[in-house]
């Protein structure tokens, strides 16, 4: 029997965010078992725990969708770090809380993790982008990619935010949009998705629609993910994704040198709202590091009779 446990990631309260399915100590599954566990979950992503190949690390995860591994997404490894730090302290705090450093090892290479457990809270995690974001050098129709997402032409791009194509590490077609009216309008045709969507970093990329603001008043963008190709008509909240948006924002908006803080709001019109921190540091005129982070909770867990 293996223990796991569902966390809902990106989010303080329970039945918010986005799930997620940690499996712990899962070094005996093979590769067709994992996925086949990921199938049987059926959430967005499983994360299985595995022991690291440096034992000075966390341990090592593995990232599964319904249909595929993925080399990294975010909210896996911030809902990991808060349930290796969870079955770790098993309750016990102090009361003025605990900081904890997780070095995780993905398949896109080796991810620090802060965690911060504090009593009556909500585990909280931050990662730095293993990655950094760079845009893909590929030919897009932004009317065949509104066309695809139910978007007039006049509804895309706001202010010099243009689509474009990014990647740290999971491609994204990032397409801005002028309001949060045309953001909740949007509604992803997955054949014609597939027909128009651009290849990056060796897979079809997926459907990022954002615009400025958000219902939160904390957001500075509202999101919007569509993956109808990979078994996720609209996902709640997706880290890999605001990983590629931190190159959009620092190449569009032009960000000085210094750290910039923003919230990035997604699920909204799921009924699952997300709230992601990311944090970009700036070097001069180039992006120098990035960190994603948000909240955990833990809903559920249990054993698997296999």
């Amino acid at each position: 029997m293996t223990d796991y446990a569902i966390y809902d990631v990106f989010t303080g309260s329970a039945l918010a965010g986005n799930p997620l399915a940690v499996v712990f100590e899962a070094d005996h599954f093979s590769d067709g078992q994992m996925q086949a566990i990921a199938r049987e979950f059926n959430l967005s992503e499983t994360v299985f725990v595995l022991k690291p190949g440096n034992p000075a690390h966390t341990a090592r995860l593995r990232i599964f969708t319904s249909h595929r591994e993925l080399p990294f997404a975010g909210h896996p490894t911030v809902g990991a770090a808060v349930a290796l730090a969870d079955r770790r302290l098993g309750g016990a705090l102090p009361a003025n809380g605990i900081d904890l450093v997780k070095m995780l090892e993905e398949q896109i290479g080796q991810v620090r993790c802060a965690v911060r457990m504090m009593q009556g809270k909500a585990g909280f995690a931050e990662f730095d982008l293993p990655k950094l974001s760079r845009e893909l050098d590929v030919e897009i129709e932004p009317a065949d990619i509104g066309a695809a997402l139910g978007l007039d032409p006049h509804e895309i791009g706001f202010e010099n935010h243009r689509v474009s194509l990014w990647s740290a590490g999971v491609p994204f077609v990032l397409v801005p949009v002028h309001d949060l009216a045309a953001a909740a309008k949007a509604e992803c045709n997955a054949a014609e998705w597939e027909r128009v969507a651009p290849m990056g970093d060796g897979q079809l990329a997926f459907a990022y629609v954002y615009c400025r603001g958000g219902v939160n008043h904390s957001a500075s963008f509202h999101a919007r993910m569509f993956a109808p190709g990979d078994g996720m008509p609209e996902d709640p909240a997706t880290g890999s994704a605001v990983a590629a948006l931190s190159g959009a924002i620092h190449h569009f908006d032009g960000l000085p040198e210094g750290n910039h803080a923003l919230v990035i709001e997604q699920g909204v019109e799921m009924g699952r709202p997300s709230l992601i921190h990311l944090h970009i540091d700036c070097a001069g005129t180039e992006v120098s590091h990035v960190r994603i982070g948000g909240e955990a909770v833990r809903i559920a867990e249990g054993k698997l009779l296999i």
